[in-house]
């Protein structure tokens, strides 16, 4: 099967109604949640320490106060990059006063549920979540998970997994949705390139965005005359949703 055709089948054995009968779903749960912070972090941005090869950053805007708690993103790279790929958040994250956590997958290909099962990356990405936790006062009513391409399919599973932990997911030209077990209803900002040839849109965000609104998700749908990337106006209608929709 090529690659087309592998993500025409996973884009609708996804996202339709009867899914699980199609794919097995898998757990993506995570288990950090804020009890408030236990350290002083100062703004700017911090390495998580948390791996060796392959770790992932912290970003506090200048405007954060410890008494008055921010909404948080994890923004989630492309495949075959890392942390840096997602850079160009930190200036919505100043402008909107978000939190911007921002891990590397422990594979340099991709997310592990891209690989074929959820594991190492949702251990590692809970662990910096209870990392930020410790460190950061957060709105725990805005949180969001987000990615651009492999990223954003890997936010859309992890989100729809843990939508009573993120009120939002924001998916930059997303393929597929990874089947996971669904949990809440999480609302959601598509946004897709009409002349992408990395992830067809016809093939991906086409179907995935009418399977969504079918299982009854509030979904947000932006498409643009471009190829696979996030043109700056589509990133900050992305975070502008997210903190004022």
């Amino acid at each position: 099967m090529n690659r087309r055709a592998f993500l025409a089948l996973a884009a609708t054995a996804a996202v339709l109604p009867r899914a699980t009968e199609l794919l097995a779903a898998q757990d993506a749960r995570l288990s950090a949640r804020s009890t408030g912070p236990k350290e002083r972090i100062a703004p700017g941005l911090h390495k998580l320490g948390l791996g060796e090869d392959r770790d992932g950053v912290l970003y506090v805007p200048k405007s954060y106060q410890p008494d008055k708690p921010m909404p948080l993103a994890i923004m989630l790279h492309g495949a075959g990059n890392r942390a840096q790929g997602m850079e160009y958040t930190h200036a919505l994250g100043e402008e909107f006063g978000v939190i911007l956590l921002v891990p590397d997958s422990r594979n340099p290909r991709t997310w592990d549920a891209l690989l074929g099962a959820f594991g190492s990356d949702v251990q590692f990405i809970d662990a910096a979540l209870a990392y930020t936790f410790a460190r950061c006062a957060i709105d725990t009513k805005r949180l969001a998970v987000g990615g651009f391409s492999d990223g954003a399919s890997y936010a859309l599973s992890l989100g729809l997994g843990n939508g009573d932990v993120f009120s939002r997911i924001i998916a930059f030209s997303p393929g597929f949705i990874p089947p996971v077990t669904m949990r809440g209803k999480p609302r959601v900002f598509v946004s897709h390139g009409t002349q992408d040839q990395v992830l067809p849109i016809d093939d991906t965000s086409r179907r995935i965005v009418p399977g969504l609104k079918a299982r009854g998700y509030d979904v947000t749908y932006r498409e643009f005359e471009g190829p696979h990337r996030v043109p700056p106006t589509i990133a900050r209608d992305g975070f502008e949703w997210f903190v004022r929709g």
